[in-house]
Order: structure tokens, then C-alpha cells, then sequence
């Protein structure tokens, strides 16, 4: 039984470390890093399943922050894995490029990988603290489970919703501006925010639970500033030109909001 929480995150590093270790190995043979997104979604959704069988907290914590915390990071890679063309993410193609022009690639590939296993414990506080949790569940963690039931389905409608305009030929070269994307540019990322917030109002039940705020933020700040928005939108400025400059002017970035004349 673990009994000290940095426990629990050296063992939820080192699986995750081990994880995208075989990625990398796999990308050297493929030349194809695009399955990094889904190994980060493998290893923190290890991380809750870890936190849950070795946490020695509540039982009810444990199986319920392991349960959320697995399926939608699961659900995340999985569509990760479903969209994989086999031909190489745009974004890992240039960073490729620019890598091997420097005479570094591999090397930084294999530091780019490992920073990514080092989000899974920095991400999993918050299950790490939830299983510490001794008392039965409470009402912040019911209202976490169910605002993560209405975010994974808000996520699930904004995604289904992108797929259907995706695949009719009709749209090729046009931006989605209907259902939840009306209000936001990133729907997606904005209820994938939220079950965090979620996981948090679990965790907050336990001891030293206010450390768990530490996880929704980073996420926050991996989702606008670094792997998230930003791409995102420069590769639809790339593609789609003025007609999604509009659209960046008529509605709202993250939070959904009315759209703007």
C-alpha cells in the first residue's frame, strides 16, 4: 500500500517515462511522432487508474476519480488514434524539419517525449490527491461526477458535430459555424477544460486537496498557449484564410458566448 503521495507520482512518472520511451523508439523506425498525443492521453489516464488501485484513501474517491479520470483520457487517445492518417502531423513534420536542419532531431525528439511523460504526474496530482481522500464521498464530489457527465457529452456533441462538417465535401475550405461551434472557436478544448475542473472539485475533499488546482491550470495553459489553440488556429488561417479571420471576429475564442455582429 502506498503511503506517501510522492510515491504514487514517482510510480505514475516511471510508467509514463516507460510509455513514451516505446513511442520514441517507435517513431524512430516510422518517422512519425503523431501518436505522442496519444500516448500522453495513455499515460494520464494511467495515472487515475494508478491513483485508484494504490491510492489508500475512501473507496468511493478512488473509483470515482479513477473511473472519470481514465475514460475521457482514454476517449481523447482514442480519437487521437481513429484521425492518424498514417502520414505524419503537420505540426511534427516542422518541428522535424527545423530539428534536423540543427543536426539535433532525434535527440530532441527524445527530450520532447520525455517531457511529455513529466505532464502525466504534474496533470495527475489531482487524482494522486483524491485517492488520499479518507471520508465518503461528499457533495463536491458528486457535483464533480456530474459536471463531468455534461462535459464529456457537450465535448462528444462538439466533436461529432466537426466530424459530420469535415466529411461532407461541400464544406471543403469553409469554416464550421454551426451548433456549439456558433459560440466558440474551441468548444472541444472548453468541456475537455471542464472535466478537470471536475476532477478538481473530487479531489478538493481531501487533505491538501487545494494543491489539485495545480492540474486544471496547466491543462488551461497547455490548451491556449502551447499545443492547443494556437496551432490549431494557425492551421486554419493557413487553410481557410479570410473566411476564418471573420470568424475569429464573431465569436468568442474559449468560453462559448453569443457571437459578435
Amino acid at each position: 500500500m502506498i503511503h506517501h503521495r510522492w510515491e504514487l507520482d514517482l510510480i505514475v512518472w516511471a510508467v509514463a517515462a516507460a510509455l513514451l520511451g516505446v513511442l520514441y523508439l517507435r517513431q524512430r523506425q516510422t518517422r512519425d511522432a503523431t501518436l505522442v498525443d496519444a500516448g500522453w492521453g495513455v499515460g494520464v489516464a494511467l495515472a487515475a487508474i494508478l491513483a485508484a488501485v494504490l491510492g489508500p484513501g475512501d473507496t468511493g474517491h478512488r473509483v470515482l476519480i479513477g473511473t472519470i479520470g481514465a475514460l475521457e483520457n482514454l476517449r481523447v487517445s482514442w480519437l487521437v488514434l481513429r484521425r492518424h492518417s498514417g502520414t505524419e502531423d503537420s505540426r511534427y513534420a516542422e518541428l522535424r524539419r527545423r530539428w534536423q536542419e540543427k543536426g539535433r532531431e532525434q535527440l530532441t525528439f527524445a527530450i520532447f517525449y520525455q517531457c511529455q511523460a513529466a505532464l502525466a504526474p504534474l496533470l495527475g496530482i489531482v487524482f494522486v490527491l483524491a485517492a488520499f481522500s479518507h471520508r465518503s464521498l461528499g457533495a463536491l464530489a458528486w457535483a464533480g461526477a456530474a459536471l463531468w457527465l455534461v462535459s464529456v457529452a457537450l465535448e462528444q456533441v462538439a466533436d461529432a458535430q466537426l466530424s459530420r462538417h469535415r466529411a461532407d465535401p461541400a464544406n471543403r475550405g469553409k469554416t464550421m459555424r454551426s451548433g456549439l461551434w456558433r459560440y466558440s472557436r474551441h468548444p472541444n478544448y472548453f468541456f475537455q477544460f471542464l472535466t478537470w475542473i471536475a476532477y478538481l472539485l473530487v479531489a478538493l475533499e481531501a487533505p491538501w486537496g487545494w494543491l489539485g488546482f495545480v492540474s486544471p491550470l496547466l491543462l488551461l495553459t497547455l490548451v491556449i498557449f502551447v499545443t492547443g489553440i494556437g496551432p490549431s488556429e494557425q492551421r486554419a488561417l493557413a487553410h481557410r484564410g479570410d473566411d476564418y479571420r471573420s470568424y475569429q471576429r464573431e465569436t468568442s475564442v474559449f468560453v462559448p458566448w453569443f457571437p459578435r455582429k
